[in-house]
């Protein structure tokens, strides 16, 4: 009897941006100040991307020039690239082609997965099945957004929240019990009123009046999406504890989407794990939508240990959410 091939995260990388916007430069943007935003959201900062020409892809790139390095990969050797994210360089050609060809991976296939903040358990898990299948040895997930490229700075509901970032995991096979042991995925179509770009598709394409009516930013009804998120995340994470037969107790780490400090704090609540071993860090860079799971495993990398049990979970537009329960390979 062979057995069963699990696809392991081997690595982990984290790029953002030098320039940082603190709410005291916001305050004098909009109608905001510190403590509102702190207190509401648990961010103080959020990175930016600047320059002329700059997309997704110049912060993906770094991710995954660093992911070669350090665990020493051949990008020749890597077959796939899934790219998550809803800030392409381009409509097309997909941002994880651009990757690929600058950092030399030339025999990977890409596409780009375009499911909001869920969008890197979405190509996590995808990327797992095709190692799973034994369809592949190497593949490289990269979740990443320059938010700042869709949000209007004249909103203070939505400014103050995101920011510029992304992060890469290297996924390699492996017959022991390690890696992506479980995954939950959702959606819910009917929650596309709630959170959304309206202009910049095929219903409405770009035009003088689209641009001038401010719709090609994101759009958030904040009431509905912050309970649809606590009630998503905590359901899933539930779920997948319970069907593993894991208890908090056996649970190292926490990772949610980092949305906003109240939503982390109220899911962690409704699923019983103490804040001490949830994953914070949105307070250094705000909501990077596709890059706050592996931004997170990227700045808890040196305490994590090998075996170590870890869930990840993200809610995010479509809407969209999941859990990913995982054991830490190295």
């Amino acid at each position: 009897m062979t057995s069963k091939i699990h696809a392991a995260i081997t690595g982990v990388q984290g790029y953002v941006p030098d320039y940082i916007l603190t709410n005291a430069e916001l305050e004098k943007m909009v109608d905001t100040n510190d403590e509102w935003i702190r207190t509401r959201t648990g961010i103080e900062q959020r990175h930016i991307l600047k320059g002329e020409g700059q997309g997704t892809s110049v912060m993906g790139i770094e991710a995954v020039k660093g992911l070669l390095e350090k665990t020493d990969t051949d990008p020749g050797e890597v077959e796939l690239v899934i790219c998550a994210t809803v800030t392409p360089d381009m409509v097309f050609p997909d941002t994880a082609n651009i990757i690929a060809d600058e950092t030399g991976m030339k025999n990977a296939f890409c596409y780009d997965i375009h499911a909001a903040c869920s969008g890197f358990l979405y190509a996590l898990t995808t990327a797992a099945r095709f190692i799973e299948s034994g369809a592949h040895k190497k593949v490289i997930v990269v979740g990443g957004d320059k938010m700042s490229s869709i949000i209007d700075y004249t909103d203070r509901t939505t400014c103050v929240i995101f920011g510029d970032g992304a992060g890469a995991v290297l996924l390699e096979a492996t017959e022991e019990p390690v890696g992506i042991m479980d995954a939950l995925l959702k959606s819910d179509g009917s929650g596309r009123e709630y959170l959304y770009q309206k202009a910049g598709g095929s219903r409405y394409p770009a035009t003088a009046d689209t641009v001038a009516n401010r719709e090609h930013f994101v759009f958030q009804n904040g009431r509905p999406v912050f309970k649809a998120a606590v009630s998503g995340m905590s359901d899933v994470v539930t779920q997948v504890m319970q069907r593993n037969g894991l208890s908090a107790d056996d649970i190292a780490w926490l990772v949610p989407h980092q949305a906003n400090k109240r939503i982390i704090e109220t899911v962690a609540r409704m699923a019983n794990f103490p804040m001490e071993r949830v994953m914070v860090n949105i307070h250094r860079y705000g909501n990077t939508t596709a890059g706050t799971l592996p931004l997170c495993l990227w700045d808890w990398e040196g305490q994590l240990k090998k075996g170590d049990n870890i869930i990840l979970t993200a809610f995010g537009g479509g809407f969209t959410w999941g859990a990913v329960y995982l054991k830490w390979a190295y």
